[in-house]
């Protein structure tokens, strides 16, 4: 039987990583379709840090995390695909930095076969955000060149290797040589130190490919340059809005190449959207983790320490991803 309390870290109000608190709280009771996890790890994200610096909130948990790696605890009526007891890792809402979490079944995943408890907690995010962005925002087609802005970001690393694994060449942009270096190695084209040279539609040409699909993390600083390498009906997607950034665009190119700007976020896409994303991963995704694609595990730290990861995720010297230690 469980335990009816548990530890989890709040966000307690709007600021630094100091507003991180580790406090007790009920262990929630899963409703129908959902599952309780007992966490084992769970994954560190940017979109944690930018919760905690806008404060409390009614509208999501105040326990960040959005992705673990588990045990099954409990079910609620209608679970059909999981028992208590089996090891699993999955998308949540929120409520990751905790010894308990719900999850919705359709968005529970098996727990990859040969990865630890951080490879596990690793995953799941940038699993959703690679292929929901890229093959269902962008449609990304056969053949197609891409464009990562933050490739040994979380998600740029897994998209390296997911894409290279599907034919696609993959060219990143990173904040260092030494990053640059980590890209080619998970399996890029091509890394340009974005503090040295632009990646535009000269350094396009120089590479021999104008590029089709750009996934853009930088909140838009790379937007003008990226315009410049696309490709005719190339794509742009965002993922980041930074500090409330303002797009800048030059709409002549935009009209030129018949371009298509976009972007999203995961965490307020309906559920059964993300449920066929959570399908495509099994089928399409899933048989490549261990083999194709790795996880790339930065660094560890123990639940009552979040506060030094989310300092070592703003600080992004890291390759790869944090992931907080919660059990054995």
């Amino acid at each position: 039987m469980s335990a009816s309390a548990q530890r989890c870290v709040f966000v307690t109000a709007a600021g630094g990583p100091e507003v991180l608190q580790l406090r007790q709280a009920p262990v929630p009771a899963p409703g129908p379709g959902q599952l309780r996890i007992r966490i084992a790890a769970a994954g560190v994200n940017r979109r944690d840090c930018n919760q905690r610096q806008r404060g409390p909130t009614q509208a999501h948990s105040n326990v960040p995390g959005l992705e673990v790696a588990g045990v099954v605890d409990a079910i609620g009526e209608n679970v059909q695909a999981f028992a208590a007891g089996q090891r699993v890792c999955a998308l949540v809402d929120g409520g990751g930095y905790g010894e308990y979490v719900l999850a919705e079944e359709a968005l529970v995943l098996p727990w990859p076969e040969g990865m630890d408890a951080a490879g596990a907690a690793s995953q799941p995010e940038a699993a959703f955000t690679a292929w929901y962005n890229f093959f269902v925002l962008a449609a990304l087609q056969p053949g197609e060149a891409v464009l990562i802005h933050g490739g040994t970001s979380g998600v740029g690393v897994f998209a390296i290797q997911l894409l290279a694994a599907m034919g696609h060449p993959v060219f990143v942009t990173c904040g260092s040589d030494a990053k640059c270096d980590a890209a080619l190695a998970l399996g890029a084209s091509a890394a340009v130190n974005y503090r040295r040279e632009r990646f535009d539609g000269a350094m396009a040409q120089r590479l021999g490919r104008a590029i089709d699909v750009v996934l853009d993390m930088s909140a838009g600083v790379h937007t003008e340059a990226s315009l410049d390498a696309l490709a005719w009906r190339g794509r742009i997607v965002h993922l980041s809005p930074g500090a409330g950034a303002q797009l800048q665009v030059p709409l002549a190119m935009v009209l030129r190449k018949e371009a298509r700007i976009t972007g999203s976020l995961m965490r307020p896409l309906p559920l059964p959207d993300k449920a066929r994303v959570a399908e495509a991963l099994r089928t399409r995704v899933w048989p490549l983790l261990g083999t194709s694609i790795r996880p790339q595990v930065a660094a560890t730290f123990a639940l009552d320490a979040a506060a030094q990861a989310h300092r070592a995720m703003e600080q992004a010297d890291h390759v790869g991803k944090l992931v907080l230690r919660v059990a054995g």
